[in-house]
């Protein structure tokens, strides 16, 4: 095994939990017996992570910017998937196009062509079109997906701390998968909104320094750039998937929102994002409820579990669900969720009737008006945002 395989993993500096990940993985290869097998560590905030000994695979900027563009691919995937699967009218359908899609993106990315080893690299990552065609491709593998959007179900934000967030498996219960079962449509965590935090820690940091160190500014007009560069990257995958993946919001409308409950310096774990993240989705209509998943004693999401007490005082309609993830609470985290969940879905149903109501249409007329238009009946159709936070109201207004 040691021969044949490395493992390379994602960490930071710090005490918390992603800053001692990899420490865990060599302690648990140590006492099986497997000190020689080789584990690669990339540094989040390092475009460029230098030479590493140990041998096996070279880490160069390249091998970085791979890692970044396929987030960003997978990222744009997974929230085409989210908003496919719960109103898929084939089940299965839904789950085989992104087993082929995944397989897809690994050739590309496997083939995609060299272009030097740094900056030259950059500027083609940043330029071509590339990835964006790819995507295209896939967009494609959902276009014989139907779905029926006609069902009221309410809208589930994950957030938390990061692994928790967006790990999906037995780590956090099964979240995911469990919610969806549950009549739920999740709107899942997508890491560049971690990477976008990133630009904006470093902007802050900047920020102090103007008055102070000469070259501040320019520091800071240069970072912003990047920042606003990479949103636009972003921003191209999702058009290639007809913008139906969830946008990146605004980090300093973030900062703004969380800045009365949470301060922005505070920077452990995902900081004042947390608070920004419950209250965003919530103000834009985006979500009917938020699911803040925490892992056993983490104190940066102790902190902003406090901080959405008062959070939850002045919007006493924000669905909040807190959830503690460890090994014997699953019974009762996945209880404490499904009291709030009730509650969503009761919103999702009351903004569902509203939606009919003001449409002027009976649920009959209004699928009928659905059946005229086949094209409105596939995954790949964008059901416009018309006011409304449910999938499915949207839709009727849209009808309309």
């Amino acid at each position: 095994m040691a021969d044949k395989y490395v493992y390379v993993t994602a960490g930071a500096c710090g005490a918390c939990r992603f800053g001692q990940y990899h420490q865990s993985y060599e302690l648990a290869l140590r006492n099986l017996g497997l000190d020689a097998f080789r584990m690669f560590l990339i540094e989040q905030n390092k475009l460029d992570q230098g030479p590493l000994h140990g041998g096996g695979l070279e880490f160069n900027m390249p091998l970085t910017l791979g890692c970044v563009w396929a987030i960003l691919c997978t990222d744009a995937l997974q929230g085409l998937e989210y908003r496919t699967r719960p109103y898929e009218v084939v089940r299965g359908k839904t789950d085989e196009a992104v087993r082929e899609s995944v397989d897809y993106l690994c050739d590309v990315f496997r083939n995609r062509p060299h272009k030097g080893r740094k900056w030259r690299t950059l500027a083609w990552h940043l330029s071509t079109d590339y990835f964006v065609k790819a995507l295209r491709e896939v967009f494609r593998k959902f276009q014989a997906i139907e779905v029926d959007r006609l069902q009221p179900k309410p809208i589930v934000k994950l957030t938390g701390e990061f692994y928790l967030q967006t790990v999906e498996g037995d780590p956090n219960y099964n979240i995911h998968r469990w919610l969806e079962a549950e009549g739920a449509e999740v709107y899942p965590a997508p890491i560049v909104t971690w990477l976008d935090y990133l630009f904006r820690v470093y902007v802050q940091q900047l920020e102090e320094y103007v008055g102070v160190d000469r070259y501040a500014p320019v520091k800071l007009a240069g970072v912003r750039s990047l920042q606003r560069l990479y949103g636009w990257t972003y921003g191209r995958m999702r058009a290639a998937l007809a913008d139906i993946p969830h946008e990146i919001p605004d980090q300093y409308e973030l900062r703004r929102l969380a800045a009365p409950y949470f301060h922005h310096r505070l920077s452990g774990g995902e900081g004042d994002m947390l608070v920004g993240k419950a209250l965003w989705p919530h103000l834009h209509k985006k979500a009917h409820m938020i699911c803040e998943l925490s892992p056993y004693a983490c104190m940066p999401n102790t902190m902003s579990i406090g901080a959405m007490a008062g959070v939850v005082g002045k919007y006493p309609d924000l669905l909040y669900a807190p959830l503690e993830i460890k090994g014997d609470a699953e019974v009762h985290a996945l209880s404490r969720c499904q009291m709030i969940l009730t509650e969503a879905k009761k919103q999702a149903q009351s903004e569902f009737e509203e939606a009919l109501s003001k449409s002027g249409l009976t649920m009959r007329a209004a699928q009928s008006r659905l059946d005229e238009r086949p094209h409105m009946k596939k995954a790949t159709y964008r059901v416009p945002h018309r006011g409304r936070v449910g999938t499915a109201a949207n839709l009727l207004a849209h009808l309309a």
